[in-house]
């Protein structure tokens, strides 16, 4: 193993073994020591993958496995890596945003007892998610999905002693299985028809893959690399939290702040986009599973972002608002446009992350009430939060100049370029989506940051678990520089990462060597003959339709939370049930406790009454004793003890077996 392939290595073991330290030593080390330990190790992996960009950029590349594992008949399964521009640049976003919210964390975390357990599950996330995006085959890209999976678990559940918390995590682990049931398929798919697990030996016989017709029901034949395709979408489904598998992720805000930045902004949930934009040139042979991906995108997209207009929960805001972001990341990769998603993916990252951070750094200042009718005027005590939160809500929105803006803008370009079905459906929920999003985002900060102050008034309901600032007998602080300091280095890239990003990454050579588009989907080549550079786009952009809409929905939400704020109560009257709808969220996780936690309950009593107690243990069981014990009364009669009973059945017995036998003869 050369040095740079150790270098590799470092990458997601230096993680891993500072989630152990802080894990397995936390008693000995205390606190200091667990948070040393953990951030002192995502930091050498960042700095590791820093190195391991400049070699990328150099033009090395490395594919290879470091060892096998098992190996099955002619199937060989092996651990390795693949370093391509993709992986670098998952690589870059993950630890540097796990860096961030490692030394967040120290704050946020200050007083909970279970401090040193927290660093390790961080930790050991950073592990679990670098393994899943520098893998070279399928095995160890389902060993980083499960990881991610396993630790998100544990980490929504942090707080174990709240009913909801538990809940909730309960809730995200089955979502995720079902999601999981359809990529393991996938995988198995693949490795009974192309006899390897290996990334690139997959794709170097993807065309074969898609001469081959299946028959999934008899007499209607399916292309397999369309049922492949679809299948591993159902994963990426469950993980990036598409509709109808999203259900989960809004309630996963029951974990501390620094796993909503962590998991549920910039890495976990992006793990399925990931994963599609890699499969390039499996989704680029099936124009079904594309058009499948971009119309669950669109739907997502454009339907979670309306939830986020009725929320009242600073971070369920924050939620919604991934929900929607996700979504237009799937209709990207619908669109074929890999690098536009992945270049959103990237951005997302850092605005997403800065606003879950920001909206922690509110809580704190709110003694942990995350009510935002509770909040108001916070910029005159929280200046820093107020202008980091600023940035990050005008990046979210697609403002000119801001990262956001060029990522957003280049989706909505894809999609309008695009002839695939579906399109022009997803082209109207991505335009849509840009006065929604504008809304609920400013609707969001001017009811924290600006207007008449709200937080000595009684407090509304909310979380059982909330405390309001009023019991604390004083008014909002700002937060101490651990959390400050983050959301200062965030917001850099938020600003600027786009203008500075956007030409290699979408009309560059950066991610052609690691994503494949067919010549029968030109979308992106056809936004590279309009692009004229960064400068250029942001100016243009001032004049563009989301521009306008995006300024529409900000000057609305001015109008109805600060300037009219009796309006929005008489509006929720006024349109009652749209509101009961979307307060209720479409009515999603009652369906889904109707009709399979219900169902579930119903088949499983079924099982229990009518199976294991009516036919295992009524008729087999007792059933055979009762037989047993009916046919033995039955015939005790012929045991009675008396001689003469028994010479007269013998004599009986030998007359009807000679009647027997001479009858035969």
């Amino acid at each position: 193993m050369n040095g740079m392939q150790q270098l590799y290595l470092l990458v997601p073991m230096a993680p891993l073994i500072g989630s152990l330290i802080a894990g397995l030593l936390g008693k000995f080390i205390g606190r200091s020591g667990a948070h040393w330990a953990t951030i002192i190790g995502v930091l050498i992996s960042f700095i590791a993958s820093c190195f391991i960009f400049q070699d990328v950029m150099a033009g090395n590349h490395y594919n290879g496995p470091l060892y096998t594992w098992l190996t099955s008949g002619d199937l060989r399964l092996e651990i390795g890596f693949l370093i391509d521009p993709l992986t670098v640049m998952m690589m870059l976003v993950v630890t540097f945003v796990s860096l961030m919210v490692h030394i967040y964390t120290v704050g946020y975390m200050v007083d909970d007892p279970g401090y040193q357990r927290f660093f390790s599950y961080i930790s050991l996330f950073t592990f679990s998610m670098l393994m899943l995006v520098m893998s070279n085959n399928f095995l160890q890209l389902f060993f980083g999905w499960e990881a991610v999976g396993l630790v998100s678990y544990l980490l929504i559940g942090f707080w174990y002693t709240r009913p909801t918390a538990i809940f909730a995590n309960l809730k995200a682990f089955l979502v995720n299985r079902v999601g999981d049931f359809g990529f393991l398929l996938g995988i198995g798919l693949i490795a009974a028809y192309c006899g390897t697990l290996d990334y690139a030996q997959v794709f170097a016989r993807s065309s074969e893959l898609a001469s081959i017709n299946i028959e999934l029901f008899a007499g209607a034949p399916w292309l397999l690399i369309t049922v492949i395709c679809i299948c591993l979408f159902i994963g990426a489904m469950g993980k990036s939290a598409q509709v109808p598998l999203h259900v989960w992720l809004p309630d996963s805000m029951e974990g501390p702040t620094p796993i909503s930045a962590l998991i549920h902004a910039a890495t976990m949930v992006t793990a399925g986009i990931f994963m599609v934009a890699r499969m390039s040139p499996l989704f680029e042979l099936s124009d079904m599973a594309l058009s499948v991906v971009l119309i669950v995108g669109a739907i997502t997209a454009l339907s979670m972002g309306l939830l986020g207009i009725v929320q009242n929960d600073i971070k369920r805001v924050v939620a919604y608002s991934t929900l929607s972001q996700l979504g237009y990341m799937t209709v990207a990769l619908g669109v074929s446009a890999y690098s536009v998603a992945i270049f959103h993916l990237m951005t997302h990252a850092f605005f997403k992350a800065l606003l879950f951070l920001g909206a922690g750094s509110v809580i704190i200042g709110m003694h942990h009430d995350q009510d935002i009718r509770n909040m108001g005027g916070l910029w005159k005590h929280m200046k820093l939060t107020w202008i980091t939160s600023l940035i990050g809500s005008l990046a979210l929105i697609g403002f000119p100049f801001m990262s956001g803006f060029y990522s957003k803008d280049s989706i909505i370009e894809a999609v309008h370029f695009s002839g695939l079905p579906g399109a022009g459906f997803a082209y109207f929920a991505v335009i849509a989506g840009v006065f929604i999003t504008a809304f609920y985002s400013f609707r969001m900060y001017f009811l924290v940051f600006h207007g008449k102050e709200r937080f000595h008034a009684k407090p509304h309901g909310g979380d059982n678990h909330n405390v309001h600032a009023q019991d604390h007998g004083h008014a909002p602080h700002e937060s101490s520089w651990v959390v400050t300091l983050p959301l200062l280095l965030l917001a850099i890239p938020s600003a600027l990462i786009g203008y500075f990003t956007i030409e290699p990454m979408l009309f560059g050579d950066f991610f052609r060597s690691a994503i494949f588009v067919s010549s029968q989907h030109p979308a992106v080549a056809e936004m590279a003959r309009g692009f004229h550079g960064p400068l250029a786009m942001a100016l243009h952009g001032l004049t563009s339709l989301p521009f306008i809409l995006a300024m529409s929905g900000v000057a609305l939400a001015w109008f109805l939370y600060l300037a009219q704020p009796a309006l929005p109560e008489r509006l929720k009257q006024i349109f009652k049930p749209l509101h009961t709808l979307l307060e209720n969220k479409y009515y999603a996780d009652d369906f889904n406790n109707w009709f399979f936690a219900a169902g579930a309950r119903l088949l499983g009593r079924g099982l229990w009454k009518g199976g294991d107690q009516s036919l295992i243990d009524g008729l087999l069981v007792n059933g055979s004793a009762r037989l047993t014990g009916w046919v033995a009364g039955r015939v005790r009669w012929l045991q009675s003890g008396y001689i003469y009973q028994y010479a007269f059945s013998m004599i009986i017995g030998v007359f009807v077996l000679l009647t027997f036998w001479y009858g035969k003869s």
